[in-house]
């Protein structure tokens, strides 16, 4: 292709002219003559002083039927454009009734061409119209006979309409009692402060400070001083410790209370202002946690606990207890056999949602959630019988597992971090050494009794039985529950409860029984969720210099856990041990064990 710079070379050097051999200098660049004379007519200074112009194109191959096409193109103008005759129509309509045997593409520009000539005509003639329409209305008015205002006489003629009965004896001041009542009733609670007069950086600065949980709580405080101070705790609370959700709404209401705009929230947080007024009336109508509470819809079925409860439960028994020759469920076994219990038909889809909001996926939870054990419903059955039975100050039952061995050394986890900044995990640590955690809880009052190991073996069970024998000694029974480990029913650890329950009587010790739950069911053992919770709390995003130390870390969250749960035996609320996956209790439904199977910070 020639440039524009060979273009000028040619016009400079004036290559029209002929070499000695009588050739066209065209030759020179492989051109013909024709050519390089038309680049010259369009490089030349009377051509390059106005806008090129292009000849319209004859077509004499399609002159006979250029009255049929414009008969078809008219007809068509009054129609929608997707009715419009199609040129490939056009040509179909020329070849079978008109004889024509030239190509597609000739109609086809025509057409086009047409067709856009034809729109700007129209689009020409309205704004034409529209012109003379406001030319017209421009004009000055001609002088009309306007009528003449009443005279007093006239007027006092007019007779007035009577006020509605529900008027009658009202007044004034009760017409501005009752807009006076209305507001205050708008405004009972809340109401934004002054509106501030910052720039819209300043308020961004604000927010953002809120956000960051920079600004002090008696600063806000003094700032919304329309506000209890509970509320604004809360708000501040939420806006820096909250959900996304949590923060937008936390951050947006202390805005509005401060007297900023919707605007400029919505700006910030990128919501709409129509939202921000909804969390308005929101906050107005119940205070911060109305604001917060995220509300679930009843008739959602993965929402309803019934459901949920019955999903897990039948998916932790094995499914050849129902009649299924497999060891893993599908999704249509457990559709049939919850229909078969008189529940309605549950879709797959309602099936997949629950798994996935109790942070399972299916592929995985099918595996890791299914029981193998035969006798999965004598032992499950055995094990509610005897917390039903129970009797509180006599008897005591122990959940019992190992945690770990897990390395000392920097983990990783979920954090929050400030913008920009980025946290990083060394792959490759030197581990400060490692642990073994043994510990027992007891479900009727919550308490933890732990000791540290150096290996998983029947002696470090001996030693647990020994330790709760003389913590519980107080106690008629004592049951010991853990899952199907080889180190857990061994014949030298039955051999051991056998003998120090001969010589309970006599000591005056409590006797030992074991309830251990069926194989593969460690998502029943309820312990797993309270080191799931100490895990979130001390292990995720640490870095303890030393075994030592995290002893230390460990030791308090017990220490803590167990004295609150003396002072109120009821389940706690969300404490620093909120963070377990589920209550302290056993239920046929739990899924104690955390969703990862093995826990991540391990070594």
């Amino acid at each position: 292709m020639l440039t524009n710079a060979a273009r000028r070379r040619m016009f400079r050097q004036r290559m029209l002219t002929r070499n000695n051999r009588g050739q066209p200098g065209a030759l020179h660049i492989t051109l013909s003559f024709r050519t390089i004379q038309k680049i010259l007519q369009f490089l030349s200074p009377a051509a390059s002083s106005g806008p090129r112009q292009q000849a319209p194109a004859l077509r004499p191959t399609l002159r006979p039927w250029v009255a049929v096409i414009d008969q078809i193109i008219k007809e068509d103008a009054a129609l929608p454009k997707k009715l419009q005759t199609t040129a490939t129509r056009i040509v179909q309509k020329l070849r079978e009734e008109h004889g024509y045997t030239g190509c597609y593409n000739v109609v086809q520009e025509y057409v086009h061409e047409a067709r856009t000539a034809a729109s700007h005509r129209k689009r020409s003639a309205a704004e034409s119209k529209k012109k003379k329409h406001h030319a017209e209305l421009a004009k000055p008015l001609q002088k009309m006979d306007l009528p003449t205002a009443p005279s007093p006489q006239e007027k006092r003629a007019i007779p007035r309409p009577l006020p509605p009965p529900s008027s009658y004896g009202s007044s004034r001041r009760s017409l501005e009692e009752q807009t006076s009542s209305s507001r205050d009733r708008l405004f009972q609670r809340y109401h934004p402060s002054q509106r501030n007069h910052e720039t819209e950086e300043q308020v961004f600065e604000w927010m953002q400070g809120v956000q960051q949980g920079a600004i002090p709580s008696a600063v806000l405080a003094k700032e919304l001083s329309n506000v209890p101070l509970a509320e604004v705790e809360a708000l501040r609370s939420a806006a820096a410790k909250g959900d996304l959700s949590q923060r937008n709404k936390a951050v947006g209401i202390l805005g509005y209370l401060r007297g900023i705009r919707a605007t400029p929230i919505s700006s910030f947080l990128h919501v709409t202002e129509g939202c921000v007024f909804k969390w308005w009336r929101l906050f107005r109508k119940g205070g911060a946690k109305t604001l917060l509470t995220r509300k679930q819809r009843s008739d959602v079925k993965a929402n309803k606990d019934s459901i949920k409860q019955a999903v897990f439960a039948l998916l932790h028994s094995p499914p050849a207890s129902h009649g299924f020759n497999r060891t893993t469920w599908k999704i249509a076994d457990l559709k049939t056999v919850l229909s078969e219990d008189g529940f309605r038909p549950i879709s797959p889809q309602v099936t997949r949602t629950v798994i996935k909001e109790a942070g399972w996926k299916w592929r995985h939870a099918r595996i890791v959630l299914t029981s193998n054990d035969p006798d999965y419903r004598a032992k499950v059955d055995t094990i509610k019988k005897i917390l039903s039975e129970l009797k509180v100050g006599e008897e005591a039952f122990f959940s019992i597992d190992e945690f770990g061995p897990f390395a000392v050394k920097q983990k990783g986890g979920v954090k929050r971090v400030a913008p920009g900044d980025q946290y990083i995990v060394r792959q490759w640590q030197k581990s400060k050494g490692w642990l073994i955690l043994t510990a027992a809880l007891e479900l009727s009052t919550n308490q933890v009794s732990h000791f540290y190991s150096r290996k998983k073996d029947t002696a470090e069970m001996i030693k647990m039985a020994d330790l709760l024998r003389s913590q519980y000694h107080t106690y008629r029974t004592l049951y010991l529950s853990w899952d199907a480990a080889s180190w857990h029913l061994s014949k030298e650890l039955a051999a051991h409860l056998e003998k120090i329950n001969q010589e309970a009587l006599a000591e005056g010790f409590p006797i030992i029984k074991t309830a251990p739950l069926p194989a593969c069911a460690q998502f029943l053992n309820v312990i797993e969720s309270v080191f799931s919770g100490m895990a979130k709390a001390i292990i995720h995003n640490s870095d303890y210099p030393s075994t030592e130390a995290a002893i230390e870390a460990i030791e308090c969250y017990f220490g803590e856990r167990n004295e609150y749960f003396s002072e109120h035996p009821r389940r706690a609320g969300k404490k620093l041990w909120g963070m377990e996956r589920v209550p302290s209790m056993f239920a046929e439904d739990q899924n104690c064990k955390d969703p990862m199977y093995q826990y991540p910070m391990g070594g």
